[in-house]
């Protein structure tokens, strides 16, 4: 009887680590959909936003966030990390089933950022 005593985890380490990790019993279309359109509207500020730097300098950039971070590495270096970072953080956002909040971004990004890079650079 103590030899099975020895097996068991709690017995051994203490405590059992907890679950931190639910998967979903059900997939979420509206998440699927709102990640997609979170991601597609990241991928259109990076490249419009090039675009628009490129185009019509530095100064055409609203965010002095990023703005400062292409001073420092580069008009691409600095949209690909901003963007990289934002669509990773969206992700996690989705894996953790925040889909409202997701859903909101990507609307705010298509309101405030692609709309009107897409107003700048067709006129």
């Amino acid at each position: 009887m103590a030899a099975t005593a020895y097996a068991e985890t709690a017995t051994l380490y203490g405590t059992s680590v907890p679950k931190l990790w639910n998967h979903a019993s059900r997939r979420s279309w509206f998440g699927d959909a709102v990640l997609l359109i979170f991601l597609l509207t990241q991928c259109l500020d990076g490249v419009f936003t090039y675009v628009g730097v490129v185009s019509f300098g530095l100064s055409i950039e609203a965010n002095p966030l990023i703005a400062a971070l292409m001073t420092h590495v580069g008009h691409g270096m600095a949209l690909m990390t901003a963007k990289g970072v934002a669509a990773l953080l969206g992700i996690g956002l989705h894996l953790r089933q925040v889909h409202a909040a997701v859903a909101l971004l990507a609307l705010f990004y298509v309101v405030i950022a692609v709309i009107p890079w897409i107003a700048i650079l067709i006129s």
